[in-house]
């Protein structure tokens, strides 16, 4: 999968989602480079495993380039060796939107990152309509702090 990755990002309230959720998994992540708003990333997904390459953000943190190649388990666990310190350790829901046109991932981080709780939804368009589950929080999309590769180096833990 390569393209223009849009999505929008929110904090989330409560824990409704899992009783909303029709499926989850477990995600580990690994940064082999991240800078200047590019990132190459090794991610285990369950049982599966991906190569992602993004590009520089772009609209204020609400799209970038995405290009995303599966590869084997065993290339994963080669790969995490090369990877900057810091592992992002999650489990990720999805759950419909009240209208059905949409999917949240919910992204329920664990280790130095427990207790943040974020959602993230997928758009075609930037200015593509959605609604919104009661548990969506506060918007930060854009905000650095709550990127996968910032949270490697500040954890969630250390931010007050």
């Amino acid at each position: 999968m390569s393209g223009l990755e849009i999505e929008r990002k929110f904090l989330v309230r409560g824990n409704d989602y899992k009783q909303q959720a029709t499926s989850y998994s477990h995600i580990r992540q690994g940064y082999i480079s991240s800078g200047h708003g590019r990132t190459v990333r090794v991610r285990q997904r369950d049982q599966q495993a991906f190569l992602t390459i993004k590009g520089p953000s772009l609209d204020g943190g609400l799209s970038r380039y995405e290009f995303e190649k599966e590869i084997t388990t065993d290339e994963a666990a080669q790969l995490f060796r090369l990877c900057e310190p810091g592992i992002i350790d999650k489990t990720r829901y999805l759950v419909p939107s009240p209208d059905g046109h949409h999917t949240f991932e919910v992204d329920e981080f664990h280790g130095d990152n427990d207790g943040l709780v974020m959602a993230e939804v997928e758009l075609g368009d930037p200015d593509e309509p959605f609604t919104k589950p009661e548990f969506i929080g506060e918007e930060v999309t854009g905000d650095r702090r709550y990127y996968n590769s910032h949270l490697r180096i500040y954890p969630y833990r250390q931010w007050q």
